[in-house]
């Protein structure tokens, strides 16, 4: 098997510890083509299954696991959050947009492509998880999902380190004004993450900083954001919206991992 370059991965200094082996994986690295090159991670996209098996393998050799013990959930922008101790069986993926454990040598993944992908882990207690909190998830409360898992399983949240990954960000993310009234009727403060649009009506989201802000009022203290604009950067990352803006006919899916070693 071909090793992912450690130039195509991106790593958390707050996640660089000890005990701990995590990624941001991009799209360099894999065997998938076209609009999926080359390290397309969604089982969901119409890439080969055979490229994507292929490209999970690698991602999960990175981080120190076997391939069959690298999970990723059945995403559904839903809020919950499952609890794994060993890998399940083919085709029994649970539906879910968090995954956590204490268990280790199982890598825990969930994928995105604009939606923000969050590692999770508390070091001192041995537990780590991963979210897909897109918009919908975020707002309805995957995050705290996540944290409360995470804490049922010994974890104390104000050791609990989190780090968002690649994410489409503000400047990238126009949104109708539906969008805009769904968030300030959830809470009237959530406006401080819409400035305008130059479109009239219409305003540019800021999903890291909403992120950020639902994890540190969790008690989640230790969040950090790297600051990776999806959209921006079509070199590194995969972009639901950009290829929407580009008429492609689907768009490959990023990845993030982590596992206690």
């Amino acid at each position: 098997m071909t090793s992912i370059a450690a130039g195509d991965i991106i790593l958390a200094p707050a996640l660089t510890l000890a005990g701990l082996a995590h990624a941001f994986f991009t799209r360099a690295g894999g065997v998938s083509e076209g609009v999926y090159a080359s390290l397309n991670g969604g089982v969901g996209s119409k890439d080969q299954p055979e490229a994507v098996a292929e490209n999970r393998a690698r991602m999960a050799k990175v981080i120190g696991v076997a391939a069959e013990r690298f999970l990723v959930p059945f995403q559904t922008h839903s809020p919950d959050t499952v609890i794994v101790e060993a890998p399940w069986a083919n085709g029994a993926r649970p539906r879910a947009d968090a995954i956590a454990t204490r268990t280790p040598g199982l890598g825990l993944g969930v994928t995105g492509a604009d939606c923000g992908i969050v590692l999770f882990a508390d070091p001192h207690a041995g537990i780590v998880a991963a979210a897909h909190a897109g918009w919908k998830g975020a707002l309805s409360g995957v995050l705290e999902s996540c944290l409360d898992a995470m804490e049922s399983l010994g974890a104390k949240r104000a050791q609990i380190i989190a780090t968002l990954g690649p994410t489409i960000a503000q400047v990238s993310y126009e949104v109708g004004p539906d969008f805009v009234a769904r968030f300030v009727e959830s809470a009237a403060n959530n406006r401080r993450f819409f400035r305008p649009s130059e479109r009239p009506g219409h305003a540019m989201f800021d999903l890291p900083g909403y992120i950020g802000m639902r994890l540190i009022q969790a008690g989640c203290a230790n969040f950090s954001d790297l600051g990776l604009d999806t959209y921006a950067d079509p070199n590194r990352f995969f972009s639901y919206r950009r290829s929407v803006h580009r008429n492609e006919a689907d768009y490959g899916r990023l990845i993030a991992g982590i596992a206690l070693t």
